[in-house]
């Protein structure tokens, strides 16, 4: 039976995972390599290698209510959309009004997760770690969950870049970037159109002489706020498809601007930035093709390459790291199929146009049920004919991001896995103005099967505004 419980990483998909844990009743021990929490959400000045690093400038791009955890909702001064120091500020107080923090072991790595000798029959782990002062020690525990993000690891693609050998102007990965300081009068180039790439481009394009963003494909660009001054992202979703493109092209004529791309809306994850039209219209950035090749370094005095990251898990074993095509080998992102004891989970591991804290949150529910039992996986012929699935249904997507997902289906896969999907006709018969917010709002509240205590009341503008016991909102 399931009891110990080792949760690596404690970022913001490491600390639902503790309490995930608690909330069944599980005894977890966190272990994180740095002396806090926040995982990305912890600014650096000066990178460190193997953790995630962001810039000065990072706004999140979801609003606080579509961001937060279902029980806990971000303070009413806190901003709709945070600045980092505030979502670390929230992952805080998230940590200490749970009790979070005496589970977790503060500077501490782990070196390997193997199974133990006899893991058929136990399902059980030995986690090897190492201290900051270099004592390792080994510990058996009967699940993992692995938290450990996806921003470590840049992806700088050199060879892609016929000439840069010769290069002889400065490039680096934006995982090194901090701020726009030391690049004031410079020609910069920036590679890559995601949301990493269109915020480096407007915060250097304050102080540069140029900016020049390199995009392969183009991408949509929306903004932060929608009609009505509403955040973008809590409106109704029927506002979708070939309606929210010709939207957005009102707002912002895509194939003027050199941004259009050849996909759909929702084929990609769109870059949220509000200033970059604006920087564009005014000459500070100019949209260019994809860079096609370096000859010298008389053009542009820096090159920024915001070209994503490289992912893995140098502590597991090779064999639960096996690919499906460009996706990494996991049952709906979580669960290696090949186990015969489902007592690994990844969470966090995933990319959807949506924040990150409620698809951790739910991954962590659903593992975690798994973990005692109450809920059970299909075989592992059946997880892996779904994986293949998934892998030919995302194929442009996997290519391009190989962890991304369709936001909203994929909740509605784990609250079904889970078992507190709402059933719209059945909240119909019993509370319609409640069944009307959730089938026409973002927003909806469910049963947790645990005793979470909370209950979302609404607003008129669809937006969580209590919280007592009974029901989430996600």
């Amino acid at each position: 039976m399931v009891q110990r419980v080792a949760v690596i990483g404690a970022g913001p998909s490491g600390v639902t995972s503790i309490k995930g844990c608690l909330d069944e009743g599980l005894e977890p021990t966190c272990f994180e390599s740095s002396d806090d929490i926040g995982g990305l959400w912890r600014f650096k000045e000066k990178p460190e290698p193997g953790r995630a690093n962001i810039y000065k400038s990072v706004i999140i791009n979801s609003s606080k209510e579509m961001m937060s955890f279902s029980d806990f909702p971000p303070p009413a001064d806190l901003p709709n959309n945070m600045h980092h120091s505030e979502v670390l500020l929230y992952l805080r107080l998230y940590a200490q009004t749970f009790n979070l923090l005496p589970r977790i072991r503060f500077q501490t790595t782990v070196i390997s997760v193997r199974q133990t000798t006899n893991f058929e029959v136990t399902g059980q782990w030995e986690v090897e770690t190492e201290s900051r002062e270099g004592q390792r020690e080994t510990r058996v525990f009967d699940a993992v969950m692995v938290c450990t993000g996806h921003f470590t690891q840049p992806h700088l693609p050199l060879r892609d870049f016929p000439g840069i050998e010769s290069f002889r102007a400065k490039y680096f990965h934006n995982w090194e970037y901090c701020s726009a300081e030391g690049l004031e009068e410079k020609r910069v180039v920036v590679i890559g159109i995601g949301n990493s790439g269109g915020d480096i481009a407007v915060d250097v394009s304050r102080v540069a002489e140029k900016v020049y963003l390199s995009t392969r494909s183009g991408a949509w660009v929306v903004g932060r706020v929608g009609p009505g001054g509403l955040p973008l992202n809590v409106l109704f979703p029927s506002w979708t498809n070939t309606m929210l493109e010709k939207k957005l092209n009102q707002a912002l004529d895509h194939k003027l601007y050199g941004l259009k791309p050849k996909h759909g809306f929702f084929a990609q994850i769109p870059v949220v930035n509000d200033d970059l039209p604006a920087r564009i219209i005014s000459g500070r950035v100019a949209v260019k093709p994809n860079v096609g090749e370096f000859c010298g370094s008389t053009v542009v005095d820096v090159v920024v390459s915001a070209t994503g990251y490289n992912y893995s898990f140098p502590f597991l074993p090779s064999a639960l790291q096996a690919k499906c095509g460009y996706r990494l080998q996991l049952y709906k992102h979580v669960f290696p199929p090949a186990l015969t004891s489902p007592t690994l989970a990844v969470v966090g591991f995933i990319h959807g146009f949506g924040a990150i804290n409620p698809l951790a949150e739910m991954q962590a529910c659903w593992a975690t049920r798994v973990f005692k039992g109450l809920t059970a996986l299909l075989t592992e012929e059946n997880m892996m004919k779904e994986i293949e699935k998934d892998t030919a249904t995302m194929f442009a997507c996997s290519e391009r991001n190989p962890l991304e997902v369709h936001y909203i289906p994929y909740m509605d896969s784990l609250s079904e896995e889970v078992g507190v999907r709402p059933n719209i006709p059945w909240l119909f018969f019993k509370d319609p103005t409640l069944a009307l917010q959730v089938f026409f709002r973002t927003l909806h509240t469910i049963p947790i099967p645990s005793d979470w205590t909370r209950k979302v009341g609404w607003s008129p503008s669809g937006y969580p505004h209590s919280v007592g016991p009974g029901v989430s909102a996600f």
